[in-house]
């Protein structure tokens, strides 16, 4: 019998007794099954690891953008910053094509996409250098000009002393602005020490710190640079940038800078402690296109050009100071902090404020400890320097840059992720991020015009008032205020009325008139308008450049004659004729909160009462700044004051509304619309 015979036979004997294939195909296909199994756990495996990535990374974004939100007050600011982002993108210029470059048509798909992008040849492609025989040369493709970069300007003062939740909160606000667009170069501030050894340790230790909590963050990755700033034998005291390029590198790759106060000789390499204040500087000075010596031997113009160069590389649009002591206090008038300070306007008298306060505090620790001084004088040497710093920074900076002096606390504790069942419950808002709320809208936390009652609630705290350091300043260079009659040479009074109108020399009217008619977007009949105040005229506030302005008069209740007598002169009412802001200066840059102050705090401290319509949008701001309002019966006038205990005086109460119902507008354009 052959071989193959018996082969065949053992294959029908296992046939006919029921077996399976042969042993190798069966261990063959119990290997593959297994195989199999190991295959679609490892694919579920890494799909619920997918899963479970995507869902931190919608529940990160959720929690961002929930930040993002609460941190603006309005969906106008929401949308306002929006729109800049959007400018800031489209100021790349397009490209465009030569003649001799063609496009190859792409039909579009059926949902109406054109594929291009989809399923077009990559960049590395077109960028490929391609043979040809003929001897016509092809000039290369233009280079893409970089975007502008936004800067922060960061300064941590004493990190050594803040816990590690507090350091982490303030990285996660450094990632989320970066997240939005801003750029973020941190300066480390160790403070003072004896010994400058032990100081460079801690400000190299704490710079280390800074960036491992910034690498902690998702999609946040940080770059600790120690060789930035370097110092001439010649001139020992100013740093100065050693290479832009180092620094700008990492912030164009969207990486956190973060530099310690460390400098180095120029002629025998040596590292040196230098003064965070003045690296602040001089970093401000290389980012601002300030830095560049001009060449004695170069053309006047090429050097222009070569620092305009510099300047459109970077903005620098905030330089934000985090210290423990928080914000700038006031000590004078009802108001504790000061949470917008225009230095134009108010730095002299804010540092003369401080400079008498330290110098009763040193006099008063000669008789009493520290623990017993109502202000140390190491606290208001504190708020000095963050003071004159922000007002030196922002002096090298364009008008629309901006500082804030805030606390890491502040930063750190509305940075902190609300727990999961409070992210949809209802109950109290969250503390809004003090940077973010400034990014989106280039404004204070709290209103610089709000009365102190009311800012508080606004804020989401009770204590935001109370005590010193929990506050946030929020510093404009601004804009120099002007005010006509002054206030602190002859305080407006009845009594004191002066002999001015509208068309006195010192007053620009054709500027005047153009605030009024852009900001209330009408004409203004301007004779009628002269003949009814001129000669009734308390005063007039105007802001910059006339971006902001209001004019003030004194009004006599219908029925009483204007006589001169101390009777008529009594029943006259401080009476805000036209309150007016430029339509691009409007909601931006506190011009209308300088004015408001100046109105109330040295014009009319005792009171004045104005108009609205009752339909003006602007009401809302102006219910909250009034000590009441009261809408006017068969008329679309609301009336609002701020006059104290108005309401407890008939006769004046009564004066009151009888000069808000009796004005007549003086407006050129009659749009039949009952007032």
């Amino acid at each position: 019998m052959s071989s193959r015979t018996l082969t065949g036979l053992r294959t029908a004997n296992r046939a006919a007794l029921g077996g399976g294939p042969p042993p190798s195909r069966a261990l063959s296909s119990i290997s593959g099954r297994r195989l199999q199994h190991s295959a679609d756990f490892s694919s579920s495996s890494r799909s619920q690891d997918r899963l479970g990535r995507r869902a931190k990374e919608k529940l990160l974004d959720r929690e961002f953008f929930l930040s993002l939100l609460n941190s603006a007050s309005t969906k106008r600011e929401a949308k306002s910053y929006l729109a800049r982002l959007k400018a800031q993108h489209q100021e790349k210029p397009q490209l465009q094509p030569t003649a001799k470059q063609t496009e190859v048509p792409v039909p579009p798909s059926s949902s109406g996409l054109n594929s291009r992008s989809f399923y077009g040849a990559s960049r590395s492609v077109y960028d490929s250098p391609v043979f040809r025989h003929d001897s016509t040369p092809t000039p290369p493709p233009p280079q893409d000009v970089s975007e502008r970069l936004h800067l922060a300007l960061v300064k941590i003062t004493t990190p050594q002393l803040l816990d590690d939740p507090t350091i982490s909160g303030v990285a996660k606000t450094l990632s989320q602005l970066n997240r939005l667009g801003m750029a973020c170069c941190v300066m480390v501030d160790p403070g003072t020490a004896d010994n400058t050894n032990e100081l460079r340790k801690v400000a190299a230790e704490q710079a280390d710190r800074i960036s491992t909590a910034v690498d902690a963050q998702p999609d946040s990755k940080s770059a600790h640079i120690d060789s930035v700033l370097s110092i001439s034998s010649v001139n020992p005291v100013t740093p100065k940038v050693l290479s832009r390029k180092a620094l700008l590198g990492p912030l164009r790759d969207g990486q956190i800078v973060v530099v310690a106060p460390i400098a180095y000789t120029e002629d025998i390499p040596r590292a040196v402690t230098v003064s965070a204040n003045d690296a602040i500087l001089a970093l401000t000075k290389e980012l601002a296109g300030l830095a560049t010596v001009p060449d004695p031997d170069e053309d006047p113009l090429l050097t222009a050009q070569r620092i305009t160069s510099l300047q459109k590389e970077i903005s620098l649009d905030r330089v934000i100071l985090l210290d423990p002591l928080g914000g700038i206090p006031a000590f004078s008038g009802p108001q504790t902090s000061h949470v917008f300070i225009n230095m134009e306007q108010e730095y002299g008298d804010i540092e003369n404020e401080l400079l008498r306060v330290s110098q009763s505090a040193a006099s008063a620790k000669s008789n009493l400890p520290d623990e017993g001084l109502p202000v140390p004088p190491s606290v208001v040497e504190g708020h000095l320097d963050n003071l004159r710093l922000s007002q030196a920074a922002l002096a090298m900076l364009p008008s629309a840059s901006s500082g804030i002096i805030t606390s890491p606390l502040e930063v750190a504790s509305s940075a902190q992720s609300p727990e999961s069942s409070d992210v949809s419950a209802v109950g109290t808002r969250r503390q809004r991020n003090p940077l973010i709320h400034n990014l989106l809208t280039d404004k204070p936390l709290l209103s610089s015009s709000l009365p102190l009652s009311r800012r508080a609630a606004i804020n989401g705290r009770r204590d935001s008032i109370t005590a010193h350091g929990s506050h946030t300043t929020f510093v404009k260079r601004g804009m120099p205020l002007t005010i006509i009659p002054n206030p602190w040479v002859s305080a407006w009074t009845a009594q004191n009325r002066p002999r001015l109108g509208l068309d006195n020399p010192s007053i620009d009217l054709p500027r005047l008139v153009h605030l009024i008619e852009d900001s209330f977007n009408r004409k203004l009949d301007v004779q009628d308008y002269l003949d009814r105040v001129n000669g009734r005229l308390a005063g007039l506030i105007i802001a910059g450049e006339y971006e902001g302005g209001a004019i003030l008069t004194w009004e006599l209740p219908p029925g009483v004659e204007d006589d001169g007598s101390e009777a008529s002169q009594a029943r006259m009412v401080p009476y805000l004729d036209k309150f007016a802001v430029l339509k691009r200066s409007q909601g931006a840059g506190g011009v209308a909160d300088i004015v408001f102050n100046a109105m109330v705090r040295s014009c009319f401290p005792n009171g004045v009462c104005w108009r609205s319509r009752k339909d003006n949008p602007v009401n809302k701001w102006y219910f909250e700044r009034s000590e009441g309002t009261w809408k006017l019966s068969d008329t679309n006038w609301t009336m609002f004051w701020t006059t104290p205990g108005l309401t407890e005086d008939a006769q004046k109460f009564r004066d009151y509304e009888g000069v808000c119902r009796s004005i007549q507008p003086s407006w050129a354009d009659d749009t039949g619309v009952v007032d």
